[in-house]
């Protein structure tokens, strides 16, 4: 049976936030990340021609990488990246239309959300996971345990915060899989000619999980 889209990003446990200053600088951030083992990531609307971006992503990679959108504010951007290849939609808020877009789609929604009540609105609207944003600024590892208490059921991913060094933390605390921003997503290392640097914080992040899921066997 082939795996689904929710079964592969919790395989992977990683999704890279890519917030890039134009469509060449994100084509060489993904190139690095792939070379360390790190095949999905989350193209935001905020980069200058994300949609194109999206559309030079599948058509480079295929299946090979799984690809995705984030900041996703409205119905309208939803169906736009899912034309583009995104399988699955991240918003930073709740937005029950986009939702319901992604959804009807047959793609896999993660809104973004930060109290009990709109965690809770955004799982009984039919959100494959919930985006916990920003996690850091309400505590980080510890916020998570503490939602995830009333709510065990939950499929949370925080974002915010989330490093190589705070990692194991945050699945200790429940996380299903973490969103990660500038700690891997390095666009200075690009600038100055350095996708090794990505490439290396790539295998560590990798490496952070397998040890993780080596200790729970």
């Amino acid at each position: 049976m082939a795996e689904t889209i929710k079964e592969a990003i919790e395989r992977i446990g990683l999704i890279p936030v890519l917030r890039a200053k134009n469509k060449e600088q994100g084509l060489a951030v993904v190139k690095a990340m792939l070379a360390g083992g790190v095949n999905t990531v989350e193209v935001t609307m905020t980069v200058p021609g994300a949609i194109d971006l999206l559309k030079a992503l599948k058509a480079e990679y295929g299946n090979d990488l799984l690809l995705g959108s984030g900041t996703v504010t409205s119905a309208a951007q939803a169906q736009a990246t899912i034309d583009a290849g995104a399988e699955f939609v991240i918003s930073p808020c709740l937005n029950l239309e986009v939702i319901a877009a992604t959804k009807g789609s047959g793609k896999l929604s993660c809104p973004g959300a930060l109290t009990p009540t709109e965690v809770h609105t955004a799982w009984k609207a039919g959100a494959d996971f919930v985006k916990i944003f920003p996690c850091s600024a309400m505590g980080g590892a510890s916020y998570l345990k503490a939602l995830l208490a009333p709510f065990p059921y939950m499929q949370l991913i925080p974002t915010g915060g989330v490093s190589v060094s705070t990692a194991k933390s945050f699945l200790d605390a429940g996380a299903r899989a973490l969103g990660v921003g500038s700690d891997l997503v390095n666009l200075k290392a690009i600038e100055d000619g350095k996708p090794e640097i990505i490439t290396e914080q790539a295998k560590a992040y990798l490496k952070v999980f397998e040890e993780y899921r080596a200790a729970k066997k």
